[in-house]
């Protein structure tokens, strides 16, 4: 694997922690594809998460020949923790400003989950010719959700921060993973985020649904559920409704999908494109 660390500045100079990683060869049971059949990956972690969560399904995704892009959302992270703008138009212009400064070939598809999910389809919908393909994990249009930013609250100030030692966090969040994107400290393990940004980031959520913009997504989509998870049944039978749609329900998993389930994720995510290239 060969990887590249950056930073990319967006228009309002929020600085974007990134690692460009690169295949350096291909599985050799991976169905053969043209290079114009594998476009870019760019994968975006939810709320309070950080860009290493991906990195159990970040093997398998090389190992089929992809070239895979993972980045700290604003505010998270290695990047600019306090920016001037947590709105859902300036997570979309994120996107695209990673996009042109890493001459990512157009176009990409996009793998989120949760809040990166949401941010993934808003991208799409609101620049239809940069996105070649979505999939969204645990992420939809419903809504509005008022008791959303008082639920991430009491979630966020049950963190009995600062955590003591590595381990202690890893069994309270769930994961290592979530583990790993704490800020070790003299007097312990912190998070990486301030409250009121995370708070500032779901405040749009609260007040609107979303499917005026689902409905202007045009390219073909894979739609996972964690049989465990938050997202809805019925929110994925009403996305399921649009044309160029697959939907996946990863038994043993929740809300986090690709830390509980990473091998069923990429199962999933691997017939999808599969499917998408012969469609």
């Amino acid at each position: 694997m060969d990887t590249h660390t950056g930073n990319a500045t967006t228009p309002d100079g929020t600085r974007l922690a990134y690692r460009d990683h690169h295949a350096t060869a291909p599985d050799p049971d991976a169905e053969p594809t043209s290079d114009s059949q594998r476009p870019p990956l760019l994968l975006l972690h939810g709320l309070a998460g950080h860009m290493g969560e991906w990195d159990d399904l970040l093997p398998v995704l090389l190992a089929d020949g992809h070239r895979v892009i993972t980045y700290d959302a604003r505010g998270h992270g290695a990047s600019t923790r306090r920016p001037p703008d947590m709105t859902r138009a300036s997570a979309v212009r994120d996107v695209t400003t990673l996009i042109e400064e890493l001459s990512l070939p157009t176009p990409v598809t996009l793998l989120g989950q949760s809040l990166g999910g949401h941010t993934a389809f808003l991208t799409a919908a609101a620049h239809p010719h940069l996105v070649d393909s979505l999939i969204l994990i645990e992420a939809g249009p419903a809504g509005p959700s008022p008791d959303l930013p008082a639920g991430i609250a009491a979630w966020l100030d049950s963190w009995p921060t600062p955590f003591t030692s590595f381990s202690s966090a890893a069994a309270f969040l769930g994961h290592e993973a979530w583990a790993r994107g704490l800020e070790e400290r003299e007097d312990g393990h912190h998070p990486r985020w301030d409250r009121d940004t995370m708070l500032a980031a779901v405040a749009e959520l609260s007040t609107r649904a979303y499917w005026p913009e689902w409905a202007r997504v045009a390219c073909p989509t894979l739609v996972v559920r964690g049989a465990r998870g938050t997202m809805r049944e019925a929110e994925m039978t009403r996305m399921a409704r649009r044309a160029r749609i697959w939907t996946a329900v990863i038994e043993d998993a929740g809300h986090d999908v690709h830390l509980d389930q990473p091998r069923r994720l990429h199962a999933a995510v691997r017939a999808f494109l599969a499917a998408r290239n012969t469609t």
